[in-house]
């Protein structure tokens, strides 16, 4: 599509599309499931105030496809922001340790912290984002040199963090009590079905925060995209710029770790579907980035609890099936281009 149509009009056609994607994503996802609800019947259950059919969508669907819709915006608006940043298109929130370093700070509550009771919805959230924080922050100093941030060093840095969070959590498995190890089973695979209207507004400051740090950067990525030096001259605090990215990548990732658990690939995947739609350029590809993320969770997770029916397949499992080999047409793609180069 990119070419096709002029600048604006290809931005703006594509933003409007996504808009009525996610809107009829929320509308599936409210309405579909073990207790299917006729969608155009919605507005006036929720007008009614009553009966099983709404009890069915305020507190169990409604606050889940929302829920979805959250987690999946900010992990692609992550991976947006990050793929700007380090200018590589096949920089992934968990393959520089932002998305495993949340899952080690939640398990690490959940196991040595129990008992935490009416502090675990407020605590929990944060103890993710630490982690995410942390995970970044050791792997930013590691690829720093003399040159500059080296991105290959970042990536390899990445794949050994993310070993060694394995290995963590594998740790606090086998310390793990049973109820404590059906907590960690759900952070391992990823779900929306723990998602009530107490966590998702626990979590909703955060996420509030972590979207005011990303959306404004826009604008500097796009002066980034010319290299250092450019946007330096073009009057970009590089250090301001690269701290704001990766705390408020760490901050809306730990959050959706914290809400879903680990939900893999849609910060990859939904920046380049994108980019493939519209064009690269950060002031469409952000929102959009982040309406498609939100909109391809609340699908994989209508999938999730369809597809096995009454049984529900963990949400990270299908994000892995439909990203596992888009990111393997991406790396090929990245191939094809270096031998042309």
């Amino acid at each position: 599509m990119v070419g096709l149509l002029p600048g604006f009009t290809r931005y703006r056609l594509a933003l409007l599309g996504l808009l009525l994607l996610l809107a009829l994503a929320l509308l599936l996802g409210a309405a579909l499931g073990a207790y299917p609800i006729p969608p155009a019947a919605i507005p006036g259950i929720l007008l009614r105030g009553e009966g099983v059919e709404y009890q069915v969508l305020t507190a169990l669907r409604l606050p889940r496809v929302l829920g979805a819709a959250l987690v999946g915006g900010l992990l692609a608006l992550a991976g947006a922001v990050l793929q700007g940043l380090f200018r590589n298109p096949l920089v992934d929130p968990g393959l520089i340790g932002v998305s495993s370093g949340a899952a080690l700070g939640a398990a690490l509550f959940i196991v040595l912290v129990p008992g935490a009771g009416p502090l675990e919805v407020y605590a929990l959230p944060l103890f993710a984002f630490l982690g995410g924080l942390l995970a970044t922050s050791l792997l930013w100093r590691l690829a720093q040199s003399p040159l500059g941030t080296q991105v290959t060093i970042l990536l390899l840095s990445g794949i050994a963090l993310n070993a060694l969070v394995g290995a963590g959590i594998g740790l606090l498995t086998f310390l793990a009590t049973e109820e404590e190890l059906r907590s960690l089973t759900f952070w391992t695979l990823g779900g929306f079905s723990a998602l009530t209207w107490r966590l998702l507004l626990a979590g909703l400051p955060l996420s509030l925060l972590a979207l005011l740090l990303l959306f404004p950067l826009a604008r500097p990525l796009n002066a980034l995209a010319l290299g250092e030096r450019e946007a330096f001259h073009l009057g970009v605090g590089l250090e301001g710029l690269k701290r704001r990215a990766v705390a408020g990548a760490a901050l809306g990732v730990g959050v959706a770790v914290a809400l879903a658990g680990g939900v893999g690939f849609l910060g990859l995947v939904a920046p380049h579907l994108f980019r493939l739609l519209a064009g690269p350029d950060h002031r469409w590809l952000l929102p959009g980035s982040f309406l498609l993320g939100a909109s391809l969770a609340v699908l994989a997770d209508l999938l999730s609890r369809t597809l096995v029916a009454p049984a529900e397949l963990p949400v990270g499992v299908v994000t892995a099936l439909l990203g596992g080999p888009f990111f393997l047409y991406l790396v090929l793609r990245h191939k094809r281009e270096v031998y042309r180069a």
